[in-house]
């Protein structure tokens, strides 16, 4: 069986035929499809009403909240893909975890993982600890019809960096110590937190979702031995569990310029690549058979709308010899983005790749 055969296999019938989904299997698509990462939240008037007074975490859990944020930008900005509105902490919160998510600080757990004592309080995630997903990924998936849904979770790196550190960190001086020191406790907390993640994605995917994200934010602090040595196992076991569905996945990370063809080799069909690494050099470095997505730089967006456009046009030209391309930032949508920016870009990418 081929790539695309299995990629086409129990896809969801409506949105099958979207330039999205095309575009993830390297298909011939109208126009090429544009999602951002972090469109919904904190540049979105509409989400901060929504969300006043209400604490990240426990907004994840409310799936009429979920709901009514995931389809604000896709109403707003006309992208041709929806990504479910939650964080990457949401399923350590679910099996019990003391952790939580503190406004300009980010995650915090309040007791991190440093002992192979400590890996009991990690139990496999099963549905019913998330059973709000699946009410949310239902409705979802009803209301954006022929638009898909795009799952995602944290790579098992970078869940284990926030677990090891206690939270962000920019030496990761815990999690590297574990990782070199202990390389056997290392690789059974990421294979104990692959199982984690393949558990939150396989609920998401079972409830209609088109499309997973595996988000490894923390990746690019990796040399790329280590990263095959003490990473890519667990990152590939989670995209391996999930290949029988047959739906894209999609592998990104920030600064991974040097990790690109191994994010690859773990498994992913779609290779995020952030904005250090222009497309055309990108695809060379990830190899034939792959999608890729990105990859302009969040910042341009406060240029003005011919830098926008410029640097845009930039980026489709660097993709034209792709196989499959999927439009989208090189890292998340900054908060004090002008939502008519994103508007803006939207409308330009699909006027200007049209076929």
């Amino acid at each position: 069986m081929t790539a695309n055969e299995a990629l086409a296999g129990k896809q969801p019938t409506r949105t099958y035929d979207s330039a999205f989904l095309k575009a993830c299997r390297r298909e011939p698509v109208p126009h090429t499809p544009v999602w951002f990462m972090r469109q919904a939240g904190r540049s979105l008037p509409e989400y901060r009403k929504v969300r006043e007074g209400v604490p990240m975490l426990e907004s994840c859990t409310r799936p009429e909240l979920v709901t009514e944020i995931t389809l604000q930008p896709v109403r707003r900005h006309h992208v041709d893909a929806a990504i479910y509105y939650s964080d990457i902490v949401v399923p350590l919160k679910a099996i019990g975890l003391d952790l939580d998510i503190k406004p300009g600080v980010g995650p915090v757990v309040e007791q991190p993982i440093r002992t192979r004592a400590d890996l009991a309080r990690l139990r496999d995630l099963t549905p019913e600890d998330v059973s709000y997903v699946t009410e949310a990924v239902g409705m979802l998936t009803r209301e954006l019809g022929s638009t898909p849904l795009i799952g995602f979770a944290g790579a098992p790196f970078t869940l284990a960096s926030y677990l090891v550190e206690g939270g962000t960190s920019r030496t990761y001086e815990n999690a590297k110590a574990m990782m070199y020191g202990d390389p056997e406790l290392w690789a059974d907390l990421l294979d104990r937190l692959a199982d984690i993640t393949t558990a939150f994605l396989k609920v998401q995917i079972e409830a209609g979702a088109s499309a997973v994200q595996l988000f490894d934010s923390w990746a690019g602090a990796l040399a790329p031995a280590d990263y095959r040595r003490s990473v890519l196992p667990a990152s590939a076991k989670v995209f391996d569990a999930v290949a029988e569905y047959g739906v894209p996945r999609i592998h990104f990370g920030v600064g991974t310029g040097e990790l690109l063809g191994l994010m690859g080799e773990a498994g992913a069909d779609v290779v995020g690549v952030d904005w250090r690494v222009p497309l055309d050099e990108a695809v060379r470095r990830v190899g034939p058979g792959k999608a890729l997505q990105g990859n302009l730089d969040p910042t341009v967006l406060f240029a003005g709308k011919d830098a926008v456009e410029t640097k845009a046009q930039e980026v489709l030209d660097a993709a034209a010899g792709l196989e499959g391309h999927v439009f989208n930032l090189g890292h998340g949508v900054l908060p004090t983005t002008d939502p008519d920016a994103l508007t803006r870009l939207v409308e330009y990418v699909h006027g200007a790749s049209a076929r």
